[in-house]
């Protein structure tokens, strides 16, 4: 029904995802288009009841103060309510954020004291690695364990050590995983919590990526876990990862605690700038209707069927590279270790092959992966099989 084959010519509409090559020093060579496979920002025409809503209000051209709509909350209310069963929210649960790192900062600073340690999985999305350290805490890494099917779990042993060595009292969870793509099942997530109750520890959970969820996995919200999660959790999300809307800029919290509530909305009002933009207000209220919601489901299969047919090519194709198949997100992480080792390369050489033949990747290693590249598999489906057949061709194969 909606158009997932399209790919958008953004090189006039300032979209960092192709006007930007983060592999610095390289040139795509002649003849090759690129493909945008680097950072978490998708290439397809955007849900249509988005762009209704946004073009009603444009209809009255005036933008000054505004107030926040009622249907806001309420649209926040119903989609949680109805996508991941997460029952029972009010408007008061509920708080704007610029971003999703201004609010997993803003929470760690009611949680800890400066400096304090906080505990995250590694390998560690990059945004947490520079928020948290620009902001004066420390952070410990509790590693991610590959079973024998190559999923990655947690080290619940590890994580406990951690906490009680280092007399940690705050963690950060990535739910869905970003860069791993795991969706989380409930007794994986129930165990965690365990942890976290039984030393003392708060914990903020990115869940921005809840609506990306692949091949029947299903997305368990934090707060869904019980009262104690409920006091002790600021749950992070925001449409802009689901719809493409980060360009508008707009995140929120629920935080069902209000003792809590009250210290992390005290603490994210400090700067006077934490506040809601009209057409962020309204971008969220045209994705979180019925049409988005069909919407996503159509978007969900379309990126399952990328991320199938990326890691079936990989594991079939690139002998050395191992990429577990993710779960949630669109984002792939690639460990080229083994093929590096035997081909006697280095992971910027197989970086900068890639991008001379126009498939724009990402550096994994600042998500702690010494040998990793991270790809983006929110394009149409026939330029992931083109991209394929390039590393194919030209890389891993060459």
């Amino acid at each position: 029904m909606y158009d997932f084959t399209t790919m958008l010519d953004r090189t006039q509409s300032d979209a960092i995802a192709v006007q930007v090559v983060p592999v610095k020093g390289v040139e795509v060579r002649e003849g090759f288009s690129k493909i945008p496979m680097w950072v978490a920002d998708m290439n397809f025409v955007g849900c249509p009841s988005i762009d209704a809503a946004l073009a009603e209000r444009i209809k009255t051209p005036a933008y000054g103060y505004f107030i926040t709509r009622a249907e806001y909350y309420d649209s926040i209310i119903r989609w949680q309510a109805e996508r991941h069963g997460l029952e029972g929210l009010t408007k008061d649960m509920i708080g704007y954020e610029n971003g999703v790192l201004g609010g997993v900062v803003s929470a760690l600073r009611v949680f800890c004291s400066e400096g304090g340690k906080v505990l995250l999985h590694t390998p560690t999305y990059i945004g947490f690695t520079g928020s948290l350290k620009r902001n004066g805490f420390e952070i410990v890494h509790s590693p991610l364990r590959l079973d024998g099917n190559g999923v990655w779990r947690m080290d619940f042993e590890d994580m406990e050590k951690k906490i009680k060595d280092n007399h940690i009292h705050a963690a950060v969870m990535c739910s869905p995983h970003n860069p791993c793509g795991r969706v989380w099942e409930r007794w994986e997530l129930e165990a965690a919590m365990e942890v976290f109750r039984r030393n003392d520890v708060f914990v903020v959970s990115d869940e921005i990526w809840s609506d990306i969820i692949l091949n029947g996995h299903k997305h368990i919200p934090t707060l869904a876990l019980g009262e104690d999660a409920r006091k002790r959790t600021v749950a992070l999300y925001a449409p802009s990862k689901t719809f493409n809307l980060a360009g508008l800029v707009g995140s929120y919290h629920v935080i069902c605690d209000p003792y809590l509530r009250d210290r992390v909305n005290a603490q994210a009002g400090l700067t006077g700038y934490n506040a809601c933009n009209v057409l962020s207000m309204h971008a969220l209220i045209g994705a979180y209707k019925p049409e988005g919601a069909r919407w996503v489901d159509e978007l969900c299969e379309v990126l399952s069927d990328n991320v199938n047919y990326a890691c079936d090519y990989i594991a079939e194709r690139f002998n050395g590279v191992f990429t577990a198949r993710a779960e949630g997100t669109y984002m792939l992480l690639l460990d080229c270790e083994g093929w590096c080792r035997e081909h006697g390369k280095t992971i910027d050489d197989v970086q900068r092959a890639g991008t001379a033949v126009g498939v724009i990747w990402q550096d994994a290693r600042p998500f702690n992966v010494p040998y990793g590249i991270r790809m983006n598999l929110a394009v149409p489906t026939a330029l992931v099989r083109e991209a394929m057949d390039r590393l194919d061709k030209y890389v891993f194969n060459a």
